[in-house]
């Protein structure tokens, strides 16, 4: 049987890698990140890193039918690919969806179709996601939230949602690296 991410990588390709190289970019760079933590993860090491993979499916045309690619992800993992339910909920919860969801007026079909993993687990993918450029290379969420809020425009519904998420941003990366400095001060 494979592992999830064995799964996962196929998948996330073939939904993104043609139609849309610079995410497939993007969500390469987002699992390379997810290797980078394995220290704090234990047994969910897979797990994020398969969700980190397809987080940004929900942007692939074919599967793009609300414009809220978190939802649009997550449906099409839960009811086409028959995807692993926790990575499902983290694809459906990434990186702050639920203030984007509040601004769509989406929250409560986001929130009834789809329960939230564990906070560590939601803190490593948003961490993860807002330490990766559009092409995939390693950043921080400073420069991360200023490029967003620039591609689409401060006055924008995601222009105006990254900067209402950008303190739990902030406090999701700091608790990630107190968590990443804690794992490496244990003795063996």
């Amino acid at each position: 049987m494979p592992t999830l991410t064995e799964w996962a990588y196929p998948l996330a390709e073939s939904l993104l890698a043609e139609s849309l190289p610079r995410r497939w970019k993007h969500c390469l760079g987002v699992a390379e990140r997810a290797r980078t933590i394995v220290l704090i993860l234990g047994l969910d090491a897979d797990l994020l890193e398969a969700a980190a993979v397809l987080h940004d499916i929900g942007y692939a045309p074919d599967l793009a039918k609300t414009g809220f690619h978190p939802l649009d992800g997550a449906r099409y993992l839960r009811d086409v690919a028959n995807a692993d339910e926790r990575v499902v909920n983290l694809v459906a919860h990434h990186s702050c969806a639920w203030l984007e969801a509040d601004a769509r007026g989406l929250r409560e079909e986001l929130e009834g179709e789809f329960p939230r993993e564990s906070a560590h687990l939601n803190d490593a993918l948003c961490y993860c996601d807002m330490n990766t450029t559009p092409d995939g290379t390693p950043t921080n969420p400073i420069d991360r939230i200023n490029e967003i809020a620039g591609r689409y425009g401060p006055d924008s519904l995601i222009g105006k949602f990254i900067r209402l998420a950008e303190p739990e941003i902030h406090a999701c990366t700091s608790r990630v690296l107190e968590r990443v400095a804690s794992a490496k001060r244990q003795p063996m």
